[in-house]
């Protein structure tokens, strides 16, 4: 008999979760390095770059917001709309006064940025529970980052730590896919490998 999906997906949930709460911030912040050094290598072609703002059991991606700000490339964070109940896009300029605790208690764009077209961006970063070899994402069960993802342009590339990088997870119908996966150690192809393993 096989075990539902949801189930499963609610088993890995917690088994990550317990990993994350591990890490020591002193190994968040030499990996969060690490990612950061992997991350500027990958994005000099992108102009418009959707980030995410990490929770304080993800890898910081922050430095590389500032330093893509200081580059003058467009940056934006994902904010929530009450009104659509689902997630937008609006452009970051100064992290000292465009920054607001929003929805889930989640850093975002303030009332008064500009929003953007989620068709318009380059290179999207994306959070994650976890991700597999073929771009898989496991997220924290809402879905609110799935139906962005299916909606928003440009190359997508998950961010995490290497434990959350599994060769398979559980997947449903409305799961969203990433491009790649970014992780301290590495990087991988995940549109090849299911390419690969379609063909």
């Amino acid at each position: 008999m096989s075990v539902p999906a949801a189930i499963t997906k609610s088993e890995l949930r917690h088994k990550i979760r317990a990993m994350l709460e591990k890490i020591s911030p002193a190994v968040r912040a030499v990996e969060s390095i690490e990612l950061c050094e992997r991350l500027k290598s990958q994005m000099p072609s992108a102009h418009t770059i959707l980030f995410f703002a990490p929770l304080p059991n993800e890898l910081d991606v922050w430095p590389v917001l500032e330093l893509s700000l200081a580059l003058g490339t467009t940056c934006a964070l994902p904010f929530f709309d009450a009104k659509k109940n689902t997630y937008g896009a609006k452009e970051i300029q100064k992290l000292a006064t465009d920054i607001v605790i929003g929805k889930f208690d989640v850093r975002e764009p303030a009332s008064n940025c500009e929003e953007i077209s989620l068709d318009k961006f380059d290179l999207v970063l994306v959070p994650g529970m976890a991700f597999d070899l073929h771009g898989n994402r496991l997220g924290r069960g809402r879905g609110f980052y799935d139906r962005l993802l299916q909606t928003v342009s440009g190359v997508k590339c998950g961010v995490c730590y290497d434990l959350q990088l599994r060769e398979s997870i559980p997947t449903e119908l409305h799961d969203a896919r990433v491009d790649f996966v970014l992780t301290p150690g590495k990087c991988v192809n995940a549109r090849r490998n299911l390419r690969s393993a379609t063909n």
